[in-house]
């Protein structure tokens, strides 16, 4: 990891440890993420991973704890160079960390990217079908993503990267008063080899923002993505 690597990185995490702190109401998060692609053929792909949340920060209190361990398969089809369309199911086992359901989603996704100069744009859509036990809540998100190498016009072997997302959601429910979230990302990652990328980075969510008590969440997250 190369000196100016390092900054950026340091960076990135002070600046999240000053979000953490400067929030009430605060849940505190880890979650590690190992993912793998499989393209089948240039137009189809897949994406299996599995996500484990642990808290870090609950009620005030410093403690690690497994929240859930989440199963997740992607399936793609690129339309056309910029655009494709995906489903998804993901199996969230939460039943066995703490009193709460097991949950099964469904997702339907849009995806359109664009890069006119360095930075490349994306725009995500996806609806998600929430099933448990006692409910099915339906999910509406929309998502903008920018992502640029940190050295360079291009991003070569062992350089890093950077990757911001701002992402609004929408959650109903019968007899359930709707409910709006938004989600502030920023990774910085490193392309280890040709198939290989590791990512380190923080998320803040305000959640429930339209009620009398919105919540602040705040994740740190580690993520490898191997490309078969």
């Amino acid at each position: 990891m190369t000196t100016s690597s390092t900054k950026w990185l340091s960076l990135f995490f002070f600046f999240g440890l000053a979000v953490v702190s400067a929030q009430d109401n605060l849940t505190g998060y880890w979650q590690p993420q190992f993912a793998i692609d499989y393209d089948v053929t240039p137009l189809y792909s897949h994406n299996f991973s599995v996500i484990n949340r642990n808290y870090v920060v609950q009620e005030g209190e410093s403690k690690i704890k497994t929240r859930h361990l989440d199963v997740v398969h992607f399936s793609k089809i690129n339309v056309q160079n910029n655009q494709s369309v995906a489903l998804g199911i993901l199996y969230r086992f939460r039943e066995a960390f703490e009193d709460s359901e097991n949950e099964l989603r469904l997702t339907q996704q849009f995806n359109l990217t664009s890069k006119p100069y360095v930075v490349r744009f994306g725009h995500r859509i996806r609806s998600e079908q929430r099933i448990t036990k006692s409910a099915t809540v339906h999910r509406f998100r929309y998502r903008f993503a920018v992502d640029f190498p940190l050295k360079g016009e291009k991003l070569d072997i062992g350089e890093p990267y950077f990757v911001g997302t701002l992402e609004n959601l929408l959650s109903v429910a019968r007899s359930a008063s709707p409910q709006y979230d938004t989600r502030l990302t920023g990774f910085i990652g490193w392309q280890l080899d040709a198939n290989l990328k590791l990512q380190f980075g923080v998320e803040y969510r305000l959640e429930e923002y339209t009620s009398g008590l919105p919540q602040n969440v705040v994740f740190l997250l580690t993520t490898a993505q191997l490309s078969l």
